[in-house]
């Protein structure tokens, strides 16, 4: 079973290209904590792949800094860099991400009004699997004052 669960926050703005065929998809990359020592932790990088209708959800809700529950799999692939050098890569590629946070805030340092709803997932159907979007979450924020603003650039990851 190739299977990975992973949470953390993303380290750079998800940027929707398309395909010459026009799939649409999407590079991120995600920190995630780890404990190195009883009083330390360290930070490991993965880059994440979406595609789809997943790929312009993570264009349109995520930005650098979003704290995201993403569900998975490795997949390796290797190419020929400029120098001729054979690199081997391993990407995350995204059956289902979802916000982990518990309220989006926009870059001016206000709340955003609405949240959109949970996420995308992939779910078979057939032989075939298409993306539809995750059940909306039945959480209200009305009562959440929001705190204090949190400006993604001041994140460490």
């Amino acid at each position: 079973m190739n299977k990975v669960f992973l949470s953390g926050n993303l380290t750079r703005d998800p940027e929707v290209r398309y395909t010459q065929t026009g799939k649409a998809f999407t590079r991120m990359g995600i920190a995630v904590r780890r404990p190195y020592s009883k009083d330390k932790d360290a930070v490991d990088f993965f880059n994440l792949i979406a595609w789809e209708k997943t790929a312009e959800f993570c264009g349109r809700y995520f930005m650098k800094g979003s704290r995201v529950l993403v569900e998975g799999r490795l997949q390796t692939s290797s190419y020929e860099n400029k120098d001729g050098v054979k690199v081997n890569a391993v990407d995350i590629m995204i059956d289902n991400i979802e916000f982990a946070d518990s309220k989006r805030v926009n870059t001016d340092g206000g709340n955003y009004s609405e949240q959109p709803s949970g996420g995308y997932s992939e779910q078979p159907s057939d032989s075939y699997s298409r993306r539809q979007p995750a059940p909306p979450k039945k959480n209200s924020f009305d009562d959440f004052d929001g705190g204090e603003p949190v400006d993604p650039d001041d994140t460490p990851f």
